[in-house]
């Protein structure tokens, strides 16, 4: 097994995750005998501190897979993952979660929904620094003033907001998002994008974050994993996204890396999309 650079906050090493079949049960459909599945195979990637890194591949590669082994919610079939040394085997406040489906409480409000994350997390805070905390959080997504709010009360894009306040507020190492803007139309989704390298400037936290979009990808990232198809995904090629920060995206179109970036990971995306529709038809 190769080993964790030393300047690496998060070592991911050789990470296969294997799903394990129901032995001698006949698929009608596929004609075949259900086995073991191999969602990723061999991963291995090194991500430094303070870094903004996007994983994007076809649908069904394990991307999603992958995070959630990161975040401690999934075993690992083989490999490991390090943080800052330590073998990840379960959750941990280290690792903040934003998820596309929001995930709040519904019956709590905004400002209820933080209290509880950080409470869970730092029980013996004292209520002025826990209150202290609620509020800063509150208003770095600019939710100033909806803090009696129900999740049902809130757009999706303010619910959005809060699900990444409140994955801030435990002060983890590191915040991992799976397609965090996936369920939003497109303009709200262009302003989030926006927002989250508003708050990326100000906390310079290690994101990881799984998305479709090569645009946001491009905005957002310092590195940018591709990865195969799957079934047994791995990584296909890393790339350095040069931008300099803070960034808006009429600026980055403008630089001259913009467009062969671009063009690089439009031509993968389509290459292994098309390779997974011809293994479906064989």
């Amino acid at each position: 097994m190769d080993s964790p650079s030393s300047s690496s906050q998060l070592s991911i090493r050789n990470v296969t995750k294997t799903f394990p079949g129901k032995k001698g049960i006949f698929n009608q459909l596929s004609g075949k005998t259900s086995r073991d599945f191999t969602a990723i195979q061999d991963i291995s990637i090194d991500i430094e501190p303070n870094t903004f890194v996007s994983i994007i591949g076809p649908s069904g590669c394990g991307k999603s897979t992958l995070l959630s082994m990161i975040a401690g919610l999934s075993p690992i079939s083989r490999g490991e993952i390090l943080l800052n040394g330590v073998p990840i085997t379960k959750p941990g406040p280290d690792r903040g979660m934003v998820f596309q489906n929001y995930a709040l409480m519904p019956w709590m409000t905004v400002e209820e929904n933080l209290r509880f994350a950080v409470e869970t997390v730092k029980p013996n805070l004292a209520a002025k620094a826990m209150n202290r905390i609620i509020k800063e959080h509150i208003q770095l997504v600019g939710l100033t003033g909806a803090e009696r709010r129900h999740p049902h009360q809130l757009s999706g894009g303010m619910r959005q907001r809060v699900g990444i306040a409140r994955a801030l507020a435990i002060d983890p190492q590191i915040l991992l998002m799976d397609e965090p803007f996936g369920a939003l139309d497109a303009l709200t989704r262009g302003f989030l994008q926006d927002e989250i390298e508003r708050i990326w400037e100000q906390q310079r936290k290690t994101v990881i974050m799984i998305t479709h979009s090569i645009e946001e990808a491009l905005l957002l990232s310092d590195r940018i994993v591709m990865m195969t198809r799957g079934p047994a995904a791995r990584v296909d090629e890393i790339l350095e996204v040069p931008f300099p920060r803070p960034r808006n995206r009429e600026t980055i179109e403008q630089h001259p890396a913009y467009h062969d970036l671009k063009a690089e990971m439009e031509s993968h995306l389509f290459r292994e999309t098309r390779a997974v529709e011809a293994d479906r038809l064989m």
